[in-house]
């Protein structure tokens, strides 16, 4: 299973869309609006915790 999950603005966000291209399933993409890379390290209101559980709980069985 993967999950990627990139700010909308990021400089970077290419890097996972191209992975998510190639990859297997399952797999999912998750573009966080507005935010940049380094949004997404310490800024808990634009972290998607909900998604990374359900994700986590669904695929690591």
């Amino acid at each position: 299973p993967m999950l990627l999950i990139a700010g909308e603005k990021a400089h970077s966000r290419y890097f996972s869309e191209d992975i998510f291209k190639v990859a297997n399933e399952p797999k999912e993409l998750v573009i966080i609006p507005n935010a940049v890379h380094v949004d997404l390290y310490d800024k808990v209101d634009v972290i998607p915790f909900e998604k990374l559980d359900n994700f986590f709980k669904t695929n690591l069985k």
